[in-house]
Parts: C-alpha cells; structure tokens; sequence
C-alpha cells in the first residue's frame, strides 16, 4: 500500500471539503482578449505551485488560511479562441458557487474574467459594487472594434451596477475620456476614507496586479510604472477588511514575463491577504 506523502497542486491552507468551504477559489485560465502581452492563462498553475512557499498565517490581518475556510476546486477548462462561450463557462460556474451559499476568489488569468462574475453574483445580491484595484481605467466602450476586451471590463460592469458603485485605487494609465468618465462619476479613490460610500453595501473586490509597480511586479501583460508598493496595497485591505466583502478576484500575472519568479510569490501573496478579507 502507497504511504506518500504525495504533492498537493492545490493552494495551501485549503478546507478539502466542497460542502463545508465557505469561499471557493477557482481557476481562471484565460486570456482571449489580452491587447498586449498574453500569458496571463497560465498563471493560476504557478500561482498554486508557489503557494507551498507562503506561511500560512498572515501577520498583517493575525489569521491563519484556515481560518478563512476556503476550498481550491481547480481550474476551469475554456474552449481556445472562443471568448463567448469561456465567459459563458465562467458565469455558470459562478453562479452554481453562489447558489451553493458560498462566495467566490477567482483567480486569473485576464481581467475580463470579471465580467461573467459579477453578471452571476448579481443575480444573488442586491446592491452590489465594486472595488477595482488597476493601473488601467479599463473603461473603453471597446478595444480595436472589440466590445469583448480586458481594457473595456468595468466600463461593462458598470452598466450592471451603475457607476455610482465603483471605486477605483492606484489608476495611472487610460484614454483621456476615460479619466473624464472617472471625474464625472467621483471613482477615483485617492485616501481610505474615498471608499466609506460604499460600507453598506455588497462589495466584490477586483484586484489587477499591475496595480503594483513594475519593480516589484514585472510579469504582467501590461507594465506601468509608478503603481503601488506591497504595503500600500495592504493598506487598502486593512481599511476594507470590515465592509461586507461577497466576492473577489486576483487577476493579470504573466509568469513567465519574470523569469525570477518574484512575481508570482508576490501575486500568491497578494491572493494570501485577499482571502483574510473574506
């Protein structure tokens, strides 16, 4: 009889349980729609592998990932080049999540992923809004003709929930109608107390790891300077960690942009401190 211990390719800290999980990390792979640098399908792979190297307790919100009693169900398995019928995918598995009583962390490849999970969660929680962590507005009606695209996905999520419920950190890069459209609506949030409109309500966090700057986050497939610090972000987690957050994603790592390896242990850590908010 085989003893083991065998590897385990799934995170770390995990309740193997489905049933008694109460948020489900899934997998992501896809990136049909990058306007830059692709590879960010690749990145949940890597993000699991590397989870082996974090501790599982998180100083800066004093837990352990068990506490967070969540379950790593894998990844999904999308259909190459057929952008429609993956987000369709995404949206079902999503929406079985949340009938389920659970709550989601996706966990990317591309930022449009965050489309089909709000369209689901929408269906379960009245009041929803978003918090966007980017270095893009990521507000275009489309992209080289292209409704379906990452630089365009909380423009979409907008005309779900409304602009007035979206808040928007570390954004440095867009069109210039883009950054009007941010003024009009008041959803730049520029200090903590910015996002206090929206602590009554149902949050889904959206976290773009191009949000860090580029000297600490080289592998994604598009760059840009002057971004936040590791702390900077935690920063901003601490202050939301009391808002009722219902849902989230970590997005856009592109490992094999930094062959060092350093950004992917920063996008498994960042995963790490998102699941302390649930």
């Amino acid at each position: 009889m085989l003893k083991g211990p065998f590897l385990d390719r799934n995170w770390m800290g995990e309740n193997k349980n489905y049933n008694t999980a109460n948020v489900i990390m899934l997998g992501l792979p896809f990136d049909g729609t990058v306007s830059y640098r692709s590879g960010s399908r690749f990145a949940p792979e890597q993000i699991r592998l590397a989870s082996w190297g974090l501790e599982e307790y998180s100083p800066y919100f004093d837990k352990h990932l068990q506490d967070c009693n969540f379950n790593d169900v894998g990844d999904l398995e999308f259909p190459l080049g057929n952008t429609v019928k993956s987000l369709d995918l995404i949206e079902e598995n999503v929406k079985n999540i949340y009938k389920d009583g659970k709550k989601v962390l996706g966990i990317g490849g591309e930022h449009l992923v965050t489309l089909p999970e709000i369209k689901a969660i929408k269906g379960f929680y009245d009041n929803l809004a978003i918090i966007h962590f980017d270095a893009h507005t990521d507000l275009r009606e489309e992209y080289l003709g292209e409704k379906l695209s990452h630089s365009a996905v909380i423009r979409h999520c907008s005309e779900i929930i409304g602009f007035e419920n979206i808040k928007q950190i570390g954004i440095r890069s867009g069109m210039k109608d883009e950054f009007e459209l941010m003024k009009k609506y008041n959803t730049l949030a520029k200090k903590y107390e910015d996002l206090d409109i929206l602590r009554e309500k149902n949050v889904f966090v959206t976290v773009d790891l191009d949000v860090l700057d580029t000297s600490i986050m080289p592998g994604t497939g598009t760059p840009e300077a002057g971004g936040l610090n590791f702390n900077e972000l935690i920063g901003w987690f601490k202050y939301i960690k009391d808002f009722n957050i219902i849902g989230a994603d970590v997005v856009e790592l592109s490992p094999d942009y930094d062959a060092s390896g350093v950004s992917t242990a920063v996008a498994t850590k960042v995963i790490r401190e998102v699941l302390m908010l649930f």
